[in-house]
């Protein structure tokens, strides 16, 4: 009886180290996960400030290009007025000539229509459709509240 309760403190040791173990470890995944939530957050704060200067820059450079265009004359300001606008209309035409004329193949190689339409438009579609919506739209509005 005498060895069984010298070594019973010792078993309970044991027991004790393996769940202090087990709670460690724990701790450590539980910090590892919260630093990589925090590195997340910070990653997504670095590019939207990097978004915000992007926009701030693009604002700059219109700018400087107005002032530009006006003390050249009236011609070269409106010249220069519509070159964004022409490269954004000649972008949209010729992209679309290229997503129709590629839809058009398909179908003439007898293609599922359902199928073609469904796969003309991707991912990268939708993200320049929304790049050009948010230039003339959501860059608008930033230069509006800026400028007050």
């Amino acid at each position: 009886m005498g060895g069984v309760f010298r070594i019973l403190p010792e078993v309970l040791k044991l027991f004790d180290r393996v769940n202090e173990r087990k709670h460690e470890l724990a701790l450590l995944q539980s910090e590892m996960e919260f630093a990589k939530i925090r590195g997340e957050i910070m990653m997504k704060q670095v590019e939207a400030s990097m978004t915000i200067a992007e926009l701030d820059a693009m604002s700059e450079a219109i700018k400087e290009q107005g002032q530009t265009a006006r003390t050249a004359g009236k011609f070269v300001a409106a010249l220069s007025a519509l070159v964004r606008p022409l490269v954004t209309y000649w972008f949209v035409c010729f992209y679309s000539f290229v997503k129709v004329l590629t839809i058009s193949l398909a179908l003439e190689q007898n293609a599922n229509w359902k199928e073609v339409i469904v796969s003309a438009w991707t991912a990268d579609d939708a993200a320049i459709l929304m790049m050009i919506l948010t230039f003339w739209f959501i860059g608008r509005v930033w230069e509006k509240y800026n400028h007050k």
